[in-house]
Protein backbone atom coordinates (compact mmCIF):
# COMPACT_ATOMS: atom_id res chain seq x y z
CA UNK A 1 0.00 0.00 0.00
CA UNK A 2 1.66 3.43 -0.62
CA UNK A 3 0.82 6.29 1.06
CA UNK A 4 -0.03 10.18 1.27
CA UNK A 5 1.12 13.58 2.48
CA UNK A 6 -0.46 16.86 2.51
CA UNK A 7 0.71 19.06 0.04
CA UNK A 8 -1.67 22.02 1.19
CA UNK A 9 -3.48 23.67 4.11
CA UNK A 10 -6.72 22.22 4.79
CA UNK A 11 -9.54 25.15 2.93
CA UNK A 12 -11.12 25.08 6.59
CA UNK A 13 -7.56 27.02 7.32
CA UNK A 14 -8.18 29.90 4.77
CA UNK A 15 -11.16 32.82 4.68
CA UNK A 16 -12.34 32.79 1.29
CA UNK A 17 -10.72 36.42 0.68
CA UNK A 18 -7.41 34.70 1.40
CA UNK A 19 -7.82 32.02 -0.83
CA UNK A 20 -9.31 34.51 -3.42
CA UNK A 21 -6.05 36.52 -3.31
CA UNK A 22 -3.80 33.47 -3.79
CA UNK A 23 -5.79 31.97 -6.52
CA UNK A 24 -5.64 34.68 -8.88
CA UNK A 25 -2.26 35.31 -7.63
CA UNK A 26 -1.26 32.08 -8.89
CA UNK A 27 -3.12 32.62 -12.06
CA UNK A 28 -1.15 35.31 -13.04
CA UNK A 29 1.95 33.87 -12.09
CA UNK A 30 0.84 31.26 -14.62
CA UNK A 31 -0.18 33.65 -16.96
CA UNK A 32 3.51 35.11 -16.97
CA UNK A 33 5.04 31.56 -17.09
CA UNK A 34 2.92 30.63 -20.13
CA UNK A 35 4.28 33.82 -21.56
CA UNK A 36 7.25 33.96 -21.77
CA UNK A 37 7.09 30.00 -22.81
CA UNK A 38 5.34 30.98 -25.92
CA UNK A 39 8.10 33.76 -26.52
CA UNK A 40 10.52 30.95 -26.60
CA UNK A 41 8.60 29.65 -28.98
CA UNK A 42 8.11 32.74 -31.09
CA UNK A 43 11.57 33.24 -31.61
CA UNK A 44 12.32 31.21 -34.08
CA UNK A 45 9.62 32.04 -36.27
CA UNK A 46 10.69 35.69 -36.48
CA UNK A 47 14.10 35.15 -36.81
CA UNK A 48 13.43 32.47 -39.38
CA UNK A 49 15.07 34.56 -42.34
CA UNK A 50 17.85 35.44 -41.14
CA UNK A 51 18.81 32.72 -39.30
CA UNK A 52 18.37 30.62 -43.15
CA UNK A 53 20.73 33.36 -43.98
CA UNK A 54 23.31 32.88 -41.98
CA UNK A 55 23.27 29.45 -41.08
CA UNK A 56 22.14 28.67 -45.01
CA UNK A 57 19.28 26.56 -44.35
CA UNK A 58 16.34 25.48 -46.70
CA UNK A 59 12.93 25.77 -45.68
CA UNK A 60 13.12 21.84 -45.18
CA UNK A 61 16.13 22.38 -43.42
CA UNK A 62 14.53 25.14 -41.01
CA UNK A 63 11.36 23.50 -40.54
CA UNK A 64 13.44 20.32 -39.36
CA UNK A 65 15.62 22.86 -37.03
CA UNK A 66 11.86 23.68 -35.77
CA UNK A 67 10.41 20.36 -35.71
CA UNK A 68 13.66 19.24 -33.25
CA UNK A 69 11.96 21.06 -30.43
CA UNK A 70 9.50 18.27 -30.46
CA UNK A 71 11.44 15.75 -30.29
CA UNK A 72 10.65 14.66 -26.51
CA UNK A 73 8.67 17.33 -26.27
CA UNK A 74 5.39 14.55 -26.33
CA UNK A 75 7.74 11.77 -24.20
CA UNK A 76 8.49 14.89 -21.63
CA UNK A 77 4.84 15.70 -21.39
CA UNK A 78 4.23 12.10 -20.55
CA UNK A 79 6.80 11.21 -18.78
CA UNK A 80 6.66 14.34 -16.23
CA UNK A 81 2.88 14.07 -15.72
CA UNK A 82 3.59 11.02 -13.90
CA UNK A 83 5.45 12.88 -11.71
CA UNK A 84 2.80 15.01 -10.46
CA UNK A 85 1.98 12.02 -8.47
CA UNK A 86 5.04 12.29 -6.31
CA UNK A 87 6.70 15.31 -6.71
CA UNK A 88 4.64 18.90 -5.81
CA UNK A 89 3.78 21.27 -9.22
CA UNK A 90 5.76 24.11 -7.67
CA UNK A 91 9.08 21.96 -7.80
CA UNK A 92 8.55 20.70 -11.43
CA UNK A 93 7.59 24.62 -12.85
CA UNK A 94 10.70 25.81 -11.29
CA UNK A 95 12.53 23.22 -13.03
CA UNK A 96 10.87 23.19 -16.10
CA UNK A 97 11.37 27.33 -16.45
CA UNK A 98 15.46 26.95 -14.86
CA UNK A 99 16.20 24.21 -17.88
CA UNK A 100 14.61 26.08 -20.83
CA UNK A 101 15.90 29.30 -19.76
CA UNK A 102 19.10 27.63 -19.76
CA UNK A 103 18.66 26.08 -23.26
CA UNK A 104 18.04 29.27 -24.94
CA UNK A 105 21.61 30.68 -23.95
CA UNK A 106 23.92 28.93 -26.01
CA UNK A 107 22.79 30.39 -29.43
CA UNK A 108 24.50 33.46 -28.11
CA UNK A 109 27.60 32.03 -28.78
CA UNK A 110 28.88 33.77 -32.20
CA UNK A 111 30.45 29.87 -32.79
CA UNK A 112 27.02 27.77 -32.54
CA UNK A 113 25.86 26.96 -35.43
CA UNK A 114 23.05 23.95 -37.25
CA UNK A 115 24.05 21.44 -34.57
CA UNK A 116 23.87 24.13 -31.81
CA UNK A 117 20.37 25.04 -32.47
CA UNK A 118 19.08 21.29 -32.88
CA UNK A 119 20.44 20.27 -30.08
CA UNK A 120 19.40 23.49 -28.13
CA UNK A 121 15.53 23.30 -29.45
CA UNK A 122 15.16 19.49 -28.49
CA UNK A 123 16.45 20.17 -24.96
CA UNK A 124 14.18 23.46 -24.61
CA UNK A 125 11.07 21.10 -26.56
CA UNK A 126 12.04 18.38 -23.24
CA UNK A 127 11.83 20.83 -21.10
CA UNK A 128 8.43 22.84 -22.02
CA UNK A 129 6.56 19.71 -23.06
CA UNK A 130 4.98 19.28 -19.75
CA UNK A 131 4.68 23.17 -19.06
CA UNK A 132 0.68 23.38 -20.14
CA UNK A 133 -0.09 20.32 -18.24
CA UNK A 134 1.50 20.67 -15.20
CA UNK A 135 0.18 24.40 -14.72
CA UNK A 136 -3.39 23.22 -15.99
CA UNK A 137 -3.15 20.71 -12.70
CA UNK A 138 -1.14 23.21 -10.58
CA UNK A 139 -4.02 25.90 -11.35
CA UNK A 140 -6.82 23.24 -10.75
CA UNK A 141 -5.72 22.71 -7.32
CA UNK A 142 -6.86 26.80 -6.65
CA UNK A 143 -10.56 26.44 -8.08
CA UNK A 144 -13.68 24.20 -8.19
CA UNK A 145 -14.73 22.05 -11.06
CA UNK A 146 -17.56 25.10 -12.15
CA UNK A 147 -15.02 27.78 -11.81
CA UNK A 148 -12.12 26.42 -14.08
CA UNK A 149 -13.09 27.43 -17.53
CA UNK A 150 -12.40 31.24 -16.76
CA UNK A 151 -8.46 30.62 -14.59
CA UNK A 152 -7.84 28.38 -17.54
CA UNK A 153 -8.48 30.55 -20.19
CA UNK A 154 -6.57 33.39 -18.85
CA UNK A 155 -3.52 30.78 -18.13
CA UNK A 156 -4.31 30.17 -22.30
CA UNK A 157 -4.46 33.43 -22.97
CA UNK A 158 -0.49 33.47 -21.88
CA UNK A 159 0.29 31.22 -25.44
CA UNK A 160 -1.71 34.36 -27.38
CA UNK A 161 0.31 36.84 -24.89
CA UNK A 162 3.61 35.12 -25.35
CA UNK A 163 3.78 36.26 -28.96
CA UNK A 164 1.67 39.17 -28.65
CA UNK A 165 4.48 40.62 -26.75
CA UNK A 166 7.02 39.30 -27.81
CA UNK A 167 6.46 39.90 -31.86
CA UNK A 168 7.27 43.41 -31.61
CA UNK A 169 10.10 43.55 -29.22
CA UNK A 170 11.89 40.30 -30.25
CA UNK A 171 11.69 41.81 -34.16
CA UNK A 172 13.18 45.21 -32.95
CA UNK A 173 16.22 42.69 -31.18
CA UNK A 174 16.72 40.74 -34.09
CA UNK A 175 16.87 44.31 -36.60
CA UNK A 176 18.72 46.43 -34.06
CA UNK A 177 21.31 43.47 -32.18
CA UNK A 178 21.27 40.07 -34.30
CA UNK A 179 18.85 37.17 -33.94
CA UNK A 180 20.87 35.56 -31.52
CA UNK A 181 20.22 37.72 -28.89
CA UNK A 182 16.27 37.11 -28.93
CA UNK A 183 17.53 33.43 -28.13
CA UNK A 184 19.47 35.57 -24.96
CA UNK A 185 16.28 37.92 -24.27
CA UNK A 186 13.65 34.62 -23.93
CA UNK A 187 16.34 33.19 -21.73
CA UNK A 188 16.95 35.72 -19.37
CA UNK A 189 13.35 36.67 -19.44
CA UNK A 190 11.99 32.79 -18.06
CA UNK A 191 15.52 33.22 -14.92
CA UNK A 192 13.10 36.61 -13.63
CA UNK A 193 10.09 34.50 -14.22
CA UNK A 194 11.81 31.79 -11.80
CA UNK A 195 12.82 33.58 -9.39
CA UNK A 196 9.59 35.35 -8.46
CA UNK A 197 8.03 31.92 -8.70
CA UNK A 198 10.51 30.74 -5.82
CA UNK A 199 9.65 33.32 -3.48
CA UNK A 200 5.38 33.34 -4.44
CA UNK A 201 4.44 29.84 -5.05
CA UNK A 202 1.97 27.50 -3.15
CA UNK A 203 0.17 24.70 -3.63
CA UNK A 204 -3.54 25.12 -3.64
CA UNK A 205 -6.11 23.82 -1.37
CA UNK A 206 -7.55 21.31 -3.48
CA UNK A 207 -4.80 20.19 -4.39
CA UNK A 208 -4.53 16.38 -4.59
CA UNK A 209 -2.39 14.54 -2.07
CA UNK A 210 0.73 13.40 -3.18
CA UNK A 211 2.04 9.65 -3.27
CA UNK A 212 5.09 7.88 -1.87
CA UNK A 213 4.48 4.98 -4.42
CA UNK A 214 2.09 5.52 -7.25
CA UNK A 215 0.03 2.39 -6.82
CA UNK A 216 -4.20 2.11 -7.85
CA UNK A 217 -4.82 0.54 -4.19
CA UNK A 218 -3.65 3.57 -2.50
CA UNK A 219 -5.95 5.86 -4.54
CA UNK A 220 -9.59 4.44 -4.13
CA UNK A 221 -11.14 7.19 -5.95
CA UNK A 222 -8.71 6.22 -9.20
CA UNK A 223 -10.19 5.04 -12.32
CA UNK A 224 -8.13 3.03 -15.15
CA UNK A 225 -6.38 5.45 -17.36
CA UNK A 226 -7.74 3.17 -20.40
CA UNK A 227 -10.79 3.77 -19.40
CA UNK A 228 -10.78 7.67 -19.21
CA UNK A 229 -8.36 7.52 -22.52
CA UNK A 230 -10.67 5.42 -24.46
CA UNK A 231 -14.06 7.90 -23.56
CA UNK A 232 -15.44 9.96 -26.91
CA UNK A 233 -14.78 13.01 -23.92
CA UNK A 234 -10.95 12.59 -24.18
CA UNK A 235 -10.38 11.34 -27.80
CA UNK A 236 -12.18 14.46 -29.01
CA UNK A 237 -10.48 16.74 -26.88
CA UNK A 238 -7.21 14.89 -27.57
CA UNK A 239 -7.82 15.51 -31.78
CA UNK A 240 -9.05 18.97 -31.35
CA UNK A 241 -6.09 19.96 -29.56
CA UNK A 242 -3.91 18.60 -32.07
CA UNK A 243 -5.83 20.44 -34.99
CA UNK A 244 -5.57 23.77 -33.15
CA UNK A 245 -1.55 22.82 -32.10
CA UNK A 246 -1.21 22.20 -35.84
CA UNK A 247 -2.35 25.53 -37.05
CA UNK A 248 -0.91 27.80 -33.99
CA UNK A 249 2.55 25.39 -35.18
CA UNK A 250 2.36 26.23 -38.12
CA UNK A 251 1.34 30.03 -37.57
CA UNK A 252 4.91 30.19 -35.10
CA UNK A 253 7.10 29.03 -37.53
CA UNK A 254 5.75 29.98 -41.00
CA UNK A 255 3.47 33.18 -40.67
CA UNK A 256 5.99 35.65 -40.98
CA UNK A 257 7.73 33.69 -44.05
CA UNK A 258 4.11 33.73 -45.54
CA UNK A 259 3.34 37.39 -44.61
CA UNK A 260 6.67 38.54 -46.59
CA UNK A 261 7.16 36.13 -49.12
CA UNK A 262 3.38 35.47 -50.22
CA UNK A 263 1.56 38.95 -49.28
CA UNK A 264 4.32 40.95 -49.59
CA UNK A 265 4.81 42.60 -46.23
CA UNK A 266 7.53 44.08 -44.52
CA UNK A 267 9.94 42.30 -41.51
CA UNK A 268 7.96 44.68 -39.46
CA UNK A 269 5.04 44.77 -40.45
CA UNK A 270 4.32 40.67 -40.75
CA UNK A 271 6.14 41.38 -36.76
CA UNK A 272 2.26 43.56 -36.53
CA UNK A 273 -0.08 41.32 -38.00
CA UNK A 274 1.60 38.66 -36.19
CA UNK A 275 0.86 40.38 -33.05
CA UNK A 276 -2.79 41.34 -34.16
CA UNK A 277 -3.12 37.81 -34.18
CA UNK A 278 -2.24 37.22 -31.06
CA UNK A 279 -4.29 39.76 -29.44
CA UNK A 280 -7.21 38.02 -31.37
CA UNK A 281 -6.63 35.12 -29.80
CA UNK A 282 -6.33 36.28 -26.59
CA UNK A 283 -10.05 37.52 -26.96
CA UNK A 284 -11.38 35.03 -28.19
CA UNK A 285 -10.35 32.77 -25.13
CA UNK A 286 -11.27 35.27 -22.37
CA UNK A 287 -14.71 36.11 -24.18
CA UNK A 288 -15.34 32.43 -23.98
CA UNK A 289 -13.75 31.96 -20.31
CA UNK A 290 -16.25 35.19 -19.16
CA UNK A 291 -19.19 33.58 -21.07
CA UNK A 292 -18.71 30.05 -19.71
CA UNK A 293 -18.07 32.07 -15.93
CA UNK A 294 -21.65 34.07 -16.27
CA UNK A 295 -23.52 30.98 -17.08
CA UNK A 296 -21.84 28.66 -14.29
CA UNK A 297 -22.87 31.89 -12.02
CA UNK A 298 -26.71 31.75 -13.30
CA UNK A 299 -26.28 27.85 -12.84
CA UNK A 300 -27.11 28.09 -16.86
CA UNK A 301 -24.18 25.88 -17.92
CA UNK A 302 -24.93 22.65 -20.36
CA UNK A 303 -21.83 20.80 -21.67
CA UNK A 304 -22.40 22.34 -24.99
CA UNK A 305 -20.43 25.30 -23.32
CA UNK A 306 -17.56 22.78 -22.22
CA UNK A 307 -17.38 21.58 -25.91
CA UNK A 308 -19.71 19.09 -27.63
CA UNK A 309 -21.75 20.63 -30.12
CA UNK A 310 -21.10 24.29 -29.19
CA UNK A 311 -17.39 23.88 -29.35
CA UNK A 312 -17.56 21.88 -32.24
CA UNK A 313 -19.40 24.20 -34.47
CA UNK A 314 -16.98 26.80 -33.56
CA UNK A 315 -13.96 25.01 -35.17
CA UNK A 316 -16.22 24.45 -37.82
CA UNK A 317 -16.41 27.91 -38.78
CA UNK A 318 -12.29 28.09 -38.07
CA UNK A 319 -11.90 25.63 -40.81
CA UNK A 320 -14.16 27.38 -42.99
CA UNK A 321 -11.91 30.68 -42.49
CA UNK A 322 -9.15 28.86 -42.64
CA UNK A 323 -10.06 27.80 -46.26
CA UNK A 324 -10.96 31.15 -47.23
CA UNK A 325 -8.03 32.63 -46.10
CA UNK A 326 -5.98 29.89 -48.26
CA UNK A 327 -7.95 31.02 -51.28
CA UNK A 328 -8.70 34.67 -51.38
CA UNK A 329 -5.79 37.16 -53.09
CA UNK A 330 -7.00 40.23 -50.67
CA UNK A 331 -3.91 40.94 -47.99
CA UNK A 332 -6.27 42.65 -46.44
CA UNK A 333 -9.24 40.22 -45.84
CA UNK A 334 -6.42 37.65 -45.06
CA UNK A 335 -5.71 39.93 -42.07
CA UNK A 336 -8.40 39.99 -40.99
CA UNK A 337 -9.56 36.30 -41.26
CA UNK A 338 -6.24 35.28 -39.44
CA UNK A 339 -6.76 38.21 -36.22
CA UNK A 340 -10.77 37.36 -36.43
CA UNK A 341 -12.67 33.69 -37.45
CA UNK A 342 -9.53 31.65 -37.92
CA UNK A 343 -8.37 33.18 -33.87
CA UNK A 344 -12.13 30.87 -33.01
CA UNK A 345 -9.78 27.47 -33.58
CA UNK A 346 -7.91 28.23 -30.37
CA UNK A 347 -11.34 27.71 -28.04
CA UNK A 348 -10.88 24.30 -27.65
CA UNK A 349 -7.08 24.35 -26.48
CA UNK A 350 -9.54 25.68 -23.28
CA UNK A 351 -12.52 23.41 -23.48
CA UNK A 352 -9.91 20.00 -24.30
CA UNK A 353 -8.10 20.90 -20.36
CA UNK A 354 -11.37 21.85 -18.46
CA UNK A 355 -13.00 18.67 -20.40
CA UNK A 356 -10.25 16.13 -19.40
CA UNK A 357 -10.21 17.70 -15.92
CA UNK A 358 -13.60 16.94 -15.72
CA UNK A 359 -13.48 12.81 -16.49
CA UNK A 360 -10.34 12.38 -13.88
CA UNK A 361 -9.59 11.93 -10.43
CA UNK A 362 -8.11 14.82 -8.98
CA UNK A 363 -4.99 12.38 -8.28
CA UNK A 364 -4.80 11.19 -11.93
CA UNK A 365 -5.43 14.87 -13.48
CA UNK A 366 -1.81 15.28 -13.94
CA UNK A 367 -1.27 12.27 -16.13
CA UNK A 368 -4.37 12.88 -18.04
CA UNK A 369 -3.31 16.22 -19.09
CA UNK A 370 0.00 14.76 -19.94
CA UNK A 371 -1.29 12.17 -22.16
CA UNK A 372 -3.43 15.22 -23.91
CA UNK A 373 -0.31 17.05 -24.09
CA UNK A 374 1.61 14.13 -25.50
CA UNK A 375 -1.02 13.51 -28.64
CA UNK A 376 -1.90 17.29 -29.41
CA UNK A 377 2.19 17.87 -29.06
CA UNK A 378 2.93 15.67 -31.99
CA UNK A 379 1.24 18.31 -34.27
CA UNK A 380 4.07 20.43 -33.10
CA UNK A 381 6.56 17.73 -34.47
CA UNK A 382 4.95 17.52 -38.49
CA UNK A 383 3.28 20.76 -38.60
CA UNK A 384 6.36 22.94 -39.24
CA UNK A 385 8.06 19.54 -40.95
CA UNK A 386 5.21 19.16 -43.34
CA UNK A 387 4.56 22.93 -43.69
CA UNK A 388 7.84 23.44 -44.90
CA UNK A 389 8.39 19.95 -47.34
CA UNK A 390 5.18 21.13 -49.12
CA UNK A 391 6.58 24.67 -49.55
CA UNK A 392 9.64 23.31 -50.94
CA UNK A 393 8.37 20.99 -53.25
CA UNK A 394 5.02 23.02 -54.85
CA UNK A 395 5.94 25.13 -58.22
CA UNK A 396 5.66 28.45 -56.23
CA UNK A 397 5.85 29.60 -52.71
CA UNK A 398 2.20 30.67 -52.71
CA UNK A 399 0.50 27.13 -54.04
CA UNK A 400 2.48 25.69 -51.34
CA UNK A 401 0.85 27.60 -48.41
CA UNK A 402 -2.17 27.10 -49.84
CA UNK A 403 -1.81 23.51 -50.07
CA UNK A 404 -0.66 23.88 -45.88
CA UNK A 405 -3.44 25.72 -45.13
CA UNK A 406 -5.93 23.67 -46.66
CA UNK A 407 -4.65 20.47 -45.12
CA UNK A 408 -5.13 22.72 -41.69
CA UNK A 409 -8.70 23.52 -42.85
CA UNK A 410 -9.47 19.94 -43.00
CA UNK A 411 -7.94 19.34 -39.98
CA UNK A 412 -9.65 21.64 -37.51
CA UNK A 413 -13.49 20.54 -39.49
CA UNK A 414 -12.50 16.92 -38.47
CA UNK A 415 -12.00 18.20 -35.17
CA UNK A 416 -15.13 20.01 -34.80
CA UNK A 417 -17.37 17.20 -36.40
CA UNK A 418 -15.59 14.86 -33.59
CA UNK A 419 -16.40 17.16 -31.05
CA UNK A 420 -20.34 17.44 -31.88
CA UNK A 421 -20.54 14.25 -31.66
CA UNK A 422 -18.38 12.81 -28.97
CA UNK A 423 -17.17 15.62 -26.48
CA UNK A 424 -19.47 14.92 -23.74
CA UNK A 425 -17.69 15.41 -20.47
CA UNK A 426 -20.52 15.43 -17.78
CA UNK A 427 -22.34 12.44 -19.15
CA UNK A 428 -18.07 10.77 -19.87
CA UNK A 429 -17.90 11.68 -16.02
CA UNK A 430 -21.00 10.12 -14.63
CA UNK A 431 -20.27 6.67 -16.32
CA UNK A 432 -16.41 6.55 -15.24
CA UNK A 433 -17.71 7.78 -11.35
CA UNK A 434 -16.04 11.02 -11.58
CA UNK A 435 -17.30 13.52 -8.71
CA UNK A 436 -17.23 17.07 -9.35
CA UNK A 437 -14.32 19.01 -7.37
CA UNK A 438 -15.97 21.58 -5.13
CA UNK A 439 -16.01 24.98 -5.13
CA UNK A 440 -14.89 25.18 -1.19
CA UNK A 441 -15.72 28.89 -0.77
CA UNK A 442 -13.24 30.02 -3.54
CA UNK A 443 -14.62 33.41 -6.04
CA UNK A 444 -14.82 32.78 -9.68
CA UNK A 445 -13.95 36.61 -9.93
CA UNK A 446 -10.44 38.26 -10.05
Amino acid sequence: MGTTTTTAHPPDEDDAASVRRRAWRTTWLLLAFMLVNFADKTVMGLAADPIRAELGLTRGEFGTAQSAFFALFSLAALGVSFLTRRIRTTVLLLGMALLWSVAQLPMLIGAAGFGTLIVTRVLLGAAEGPAMPVAVHHLHGWFGQKERTLPTAVLMVGAAAGVAVSAPLLTLVVDGWGWRWAFGIVGFAGLVWAGFWIVRSKEGPLAPPLFKRASPVADPSAVPYRKILLSGTWLAAAFGAFAAYWMLSAGLTWAPDYLQKVTGLTLKQSGAVVTGVAIGNGVVLLTHGLLARRAAQRGTARPGLMGGAGGGLVMCVAALSIAAFAEVDSVGVKIALMIGPMALTNVILTISQTACARITPPSQRGVALGALAFVYALAGILSPMVTGLLVDGAATTADGYRTAYLLMAALVAAAGVLAVFLLRPEKDAVRLGVAETPVLGIPATP
